[in-house]
């Protein structure tokens, strides 16, 4: 799990994890939603419009945990990939306008992409790295948009 310290409070991130527009607004990956969702609840099953590289694609994302303002555990799944999505939000100790954001993917130890299998190195680098760009991307998102 790797996690960020944001100058908003939980709610104000909470939003920007769950409301479509946002999503959309801050994530350069997502286009847009396919179907408008609404308020997230476990079970829930939502389409986005997605880059994947330099091609458009259909990310499926089906809520498991939902724990308002505190947790948003999902699986999502884009052709053969699949992977497991969990936001954690907790207060800064002392100080409630500031939330810590943290973010943990689960994958296979071996993701098939087109032509060949990416290892479980590959695939490490891999979340890390887009761990890594939506933390920031959500921290400058909650900090611009108060």
């Amino acid at each position: 799990m790797m996690s960020v310290v944001i100058d908003s409070d939980r709610q104000r991130v909470w939003r920007a994890l769950t409301e479509p527009g946002e999503v959309v607004a801050w994530d350069r990956r997502v286009l847009a939603a396919v179907d408008e969702p609404g308020e997230p609840f476990a079970g829930q099953h939502i389409r986005w419009r997605y880059r994947l590289g330099s091609v458009q694609v259909v990310l499926h994302e089906r809520q498991r945990e939902i724990t308002e303002r505190e947790r948003l555990s999902s699986t999502l799944s884009v052709g053969s990939l699949r992977f497991e999505q969990t936001y954690t939000l907790t207060e800064e100790p002392g100080d409630p306008t500031r939330t810590r954001l943290g973010m943990k993917i689960v994958a296979t130890s071996q993701v098939p992409v087109i032509g060949e299998i990416v290892d479980r190195f590959g695939v490490r680098k891999l979340a890390a790295e887009h761990i890594d760009e939506t933390l920031r991307s959500v921290k400058h998102w909650c900090i611009a948009h108060p």
